[in-house]
Parts: structure tokens; sequence; C-alpha cells
């Protein structure tokens, strides 16, 4: 080739160090993600964590040293994800509760539900987990005002958070299209009872 020798030839920029830990992390906790949607809680072990992300073990040691840690901060990635992308989304008055039920679903949802059951007698896993429910609900909170505005206050909003949770758990017995029906009818039903004169 004219004018490329080998002492010039075109070299792939190197990594700094924090990007290829990001890089790690990132494949670590999607890969956690993956095996709590696809085999529980229970069945979720850091060996194939490790095998699915395509790293040693002890890599994965290194950067989350409990199966707790790397579970939570996998769901924390994924909440992160999720809130960044609902509240950029911009929302029209009418979808308000449509959209916050839509948060309670896909695989973040079913990642932090495993969590959820799990730490009902897991107390490692419980006290591991209470900080990152605190940071989701608050999340919650302030997205929801800033998707309600003034026409829901504080405590409408709590109730509405709680109400669409409920129905992504009971979701897990219906159909998508029974979800959709249900929804469909129930939403409208809410948001009118709650919603400010």
């Amino acid at each position: 080739m004219l004018g490329v020798t080998p002492d010039t030839e075109l070299v792939k920029p190197t990594r700094t160090q924090a990007e290829r830990t990001a890089a790690m992390r990132t494949k670590l906790l999607d890969a956690a993600v993956d095996s709590l949607v696809e085999l529980g809680y229970a069945r979720t072990t850091t060996q194939g964590i490790a095998r699915r992300a395509g790293v040693s073990r002890g890599a994965q040691l290194h950067h989350f040293p409990t199966k707790e840690s790397l579970v939570v901060a996998a769901v924390e990635h994924l909440v992160d994800k999720r809130l960044e992308e609902i509240l950029a989304t911009e929302v029209d008055a009418g979808r308000g509760v449509e959209v916050l039920a839509d948060a309670f679903s896909g695989p973040l949802f079913y990642a932090a539900l495993e969590l959820w059951v799990a730490a009902r007698t897991d107390q490692a896993l419980y006290e591991a987990t209470v900080p990152l429910e605190r940071k989701v609900n608050d999340a919650l909170r302030r997205g929801s005002a800033a998707v309600f505005g003034d026409r829901f206050d504080a405590d409408a909003i709590e109730l509405t958070i709680e109400l669409v949770r409920g129905l992504a758990v009971s979701a897990l017995f219906r159909t998508p299209e029974a979800e959709q029906s249900l929804r469909a009818r129930l939403l409208p039903v809410w948001e009118s009872k709650v919603e400010k004169s």
C-alpha cells in the first residue's frame, strides 16, 4: 500500500483503564439481568453470570465479590437506564398513567421482582436492596410529579405508583392482550378519580 509501512500502520487506539473497567462491569451487569429474568434469583449464580458475560470468575469477583452486590448493581444499572428513557420521553397529559404503568414491565421489572421476593427471606439481599428501592421510589415520585404536573397531588402520585406496581405483578397471570384490555379499561377510571378538578 502506498505510504503505509510497518512503522506507520494504523493502530487501534487503546482504551483507558476506566473504559475497560466500565465495559467489564456492563458485560457483567447485563449478564446478571439476563440470568435473573431467565433463571430467577435462586438459580442465578455468579459462575453462571461470569460465563454469560464471557469473563473469568476472577474478573467477576474483582468487580463484584458477592452475588448480592452483583444482582443489586445489575438492577440499579437497568433502573438508571430505564428512568433516563422515561424522563426523556415527551408525555402528553392523557398518557401519564399509561407511561408510568409501562415502567413496571419488561426485563427490569422482572429482575427487580426476583430481588423483592428473594429479599423477603435473605437478610443480606434485603439490606443490599433497601437503598436501591429508596432510590427507585424517589425517582418514580420525582418523574411522576414532572409528568403529572399539578394535575395530581403527592398522595395521588404515590397511590398511582402502588396501583401500577400491583397491576404489573398480577399481569404475570394474564396474556399480553388481556393486560392491554385491563389497562385500557382501568387506568382512565383511576386517573379520573385522582386527578384534581
